[in-house]
C-alpha cells in the first residue's frame, strides 16, 4: 500500500513540474539568453574600451613626442584631437596638455582654455585643481593682487597649497608688498607638512623680507695701504 501512496506522490510531482515548466519556460529560456547577450556585450564593450584606451595612449605618446621635439603648435593640434575622442582619463589630460604646448605661443588663450576646465564641474576636483594653478601661474608675472588671489585663493586647502602661497609671496615682493609677503612665506614655514626643500627655500626669501626687499651686498675689502714713494724726501723743503 506504501507504494502505491509514493507512486501516485511521484506522479503528482511529474505533473506539477510539467505544468510549472510548460507555465514558465519561457521564463527561463529568456533568463539564460538574456546572461549570454549580457555576458557577451560586457566582452564586446570591454574589449572596445581596451582598444579605444590603447589607441589613445598611443595618440598620447606621439603627442608627447612633437612636445619634445619642439613643436609646440604641432603637439597643441595632436593633443586637441585627442580630447575630441579619447576616453576621459586621456581626455581631461589631453585637454590640459594642449592648453600647456598653447602657452608658448598664445598666452592668453591657454589661460582661457585652463580656466574652463577649472570651472567644469564634472571633472575630478584635483585636475580642476592643476587647471586653476597653471592658469594662475601663466598670468603672475601679469596679474595684480586681486586676481592672483582670486586665482590662488581656493587652493590654499588643498594639494596645492604650498605651491599657492610660495607665488602669492613672490608676488607681493615683486611689488614691494613686504609685509603681505611674510604673512605668504610664514605661512608656509610653520606649516609642518611642507616639504623641507620648499620651507629651506622660503626661509632665503624672508631674509629679502627682512632686509626691506633688497640684497645688502658684503662691505667692500678696505683699500691696500698706499706704498710709500721710492722718491727720496726733501731735505731742505722752501720755507
Amino acid at each position: 500500500m506504501a507504494d502505491i501512496f509514493r507512486e501516485v506522490d511521484e506522479d503528482v510531482r511529474t505533473d506539477v513540474l510539467k505544468r510549472l515548466w510548460s507555465r514558465y519556460s519561457i521564463v527561463v529560456y529568456g533568463l539564460a539568453a538574456a546572461i549570454v547577450v549580457g555576458t557577451a556585450i560586457f566582452v564586446f564593450l570591454s574589449h572596445q574600451r581596451q582598444t579605444r584606451a590603447e589607441a589613445a595612449g598611443a595618440a598620447y605618446a606621439a603627442a608627447q613626442a612633437l612636445s619634445h621635439d619642439n613643436k609646440p603648435e604641432a603637439a597643441a593640434a595632436a593633443f586637441e584631437e585627442i580630447a575630441k575622442n579619447a576616453p576621459q582619463g586621456y581626455h581631461t589630460l589631453a585637454q590640459l596638455r594642449a592648453a600647456e604646448e598653447r602657452a608658448l605661443s598664445d598666452r592668453a588663450a591657454a589661460v582661457k582654455e585652463l580656466d574652463a576646465l577649472a570651472a567644469d564641474v564634472a571633472l575630478d576636483s584635483l585636475l580642476r585643481d592643476v587647471a586653476r594653478l597653471r592658469a594662475a601661474l601663466l598670468r603672475v608675472d601679469e596679474a595684480g593682487k586681486a586676481e592672483l588671489e582670486q586665482r590662488l585663493t581656493p587652493l590654499l586647502d588643498g594639494s596645492f597649497r604650498h605651491t599657492a602661497r610660495e607665488f602669492l609671496g613672490l608676488a607681493a615682493l615683486k611689488r614691494g608688498d613686504f609685509e603681505d609677503a611674510g604673512k605668504w612665506f610664514d605661512q608656509i614655514v610653520v606649516d609642518s607638512k611642507a616639504p623641507e626643500g620648499l620651507r629651506q627655500q622660503v626661509n632665503a626669501y624672508l631674509s629679502l623680507v627682512r632686509g626691506g626687499g633688497k640684497f645688502t651686498p658684503a662691505a667692500a675689502p678696505p683699500a691696500p695701504d698706499k706704498p710709500a714713494s721710492d722718491k727720496p724726501a726733501d731735505q731742505n723743503p722752501k720755507r
